[in-house]
């Protein structure tokens, strides 16, 4: 159980991460603070994964992106700090927001690369045999990011109602 004043600061930061995540969802193209973050990261995963050859090296930025957030929210949970979880799984989200541009963007390549370079999601929709449907699969990565970004602002509104203290009724009684 969380104290009052911990409490209301828990559900400011739901209601940040809301707002942040609403704002990035209607501006979708516009680079953000967190997306540096995010871009080290997804970097750092194509060193952590080089050792499995050039399409796990590849695939490996992504992975790195979204198993970062995802071991937080595990190292949370099972803490048993459930509100606590509920904000690496809006960032997973916000992860997967990025990716699915990156996804989308596979046939055009229009985005600017980090050092110019291969575009990882045109190597590896074509390595599959995929790239022709990189819009499709670029919208279930987004669908995938709006599913987390719902179930952590809900998630740290509900854990949070359920340590809500219990009130007098109106009779002066508790529940």
């Amino acid at each position: 159980m969380v104290g009052p004043a911990e409490r209301r600061w828990r559900l400011g930061l739901t209601g940040l991460l809301a707002v942040y995540g609403w704002i990035c969802l209607r501006t979708p193209d516009t680079f953000r603070w967190l997306d540096s973050l995010d871009l080290a990261i997804h970097e750092t995963g194509h060193l952590v994964f080089a050792f499995g050859g050039e399409t796990l090296t590849v695939l490996g930025g992504t992975l790195f992106q979204l198993l970062v957030p995802a071991a937080l929210g595990l190292a949370l949970w099972r803490q048993g700090d459930r509100h606590g979880a509920t904000v690496p799984l809006w960032w997973l989200g916000q992860n997967c927001w990025n990716i699915a541009r990156y996804v989308r963007d596979a046939q055009t390549e229009a985005l600017p690369l980090v050092g110019g370079g291969e575009h990882d999601w045109a190597f590896l929709l074509d390595h599959w045999g995929v790239l022709e449907r990189d819009q499709a699969i670029g919208r279930t990565v987004y669908l995938a990011g709006m599913l987390c970004y719902l179930a952590a602002v809900a998630g740290g509104w509900l854990v949070l109602r359920a340590q809500e203290p219990m009130r007098a009724s109106s009779t002066g009684e508790t529940s």
